[in-house]
């Protein structure tokens, strides 16, 4: 069974929630899904997935939560070469870098050889259902990637 691995980051719910709705799409096209808290998995993790999700949000003026700073330096040293990554997540619009730590996850999903598979998905604080179309979009279009 084809296997999508979701990591997240989540302070006030809202990241969490974008996680769980791309967890769900991705259930209802028969994929197996794990979805972990970003300080419970190492990034090796992802070397077993044949879907690599981060859902962050974005801390401040632009920084990434303290919480997956971890994780995402050990992903740098990861090779994911061949897999297919996405990322999403939120941030707030009043900030000049919003959904900057999207961006930065994007940038070492492409800098250790994985794949993109989807546009990144920004959401301004929580999912609205126009954002909730966008992240199961997101979820097919990385499907479709991987069945290419």
């Amino acid at each position: 069974m084809t296997l999508a691995k979701i990591v997240y980051a989540s302070m006030t719910g809202n990241t969490e929630e974008i996680a769980d709705i791309v967890a769900e799409a991705f259930e209802n096209m028969d994929f197996e899904v794990e979805i972990d808290e970003c300080t419970q998995v190492d990034a090796e993790d992802f070397t077993d997935a044949d879907i690599c999700v981060v859902a962050t949000y974005t801390y401040g003026d632009g920084e990434l939560p303290d919480e997956i700073v971890d994780f995402y330096e050990d992903l740098q040293e990861v090779n994911l070469a061949g897999k297919i990554f996405g990322v999403c997540g939120s941030g707030d619009t009043f900030y000049d870098e919003f959904c900057k730590s999207v961006d930065d996850f994007e940038a070492v999903f492409s800098k250790i050889g994985a794949v993109k598979g989807a546009e990144s998905v920004k959401v301004d604080l929580a999912a609205e259902e126009e954002d909730i179309e966008k992240l199961e979009a997101f979820a097919k279009a990385l499907a479709e990637k991987l069945q290419a």
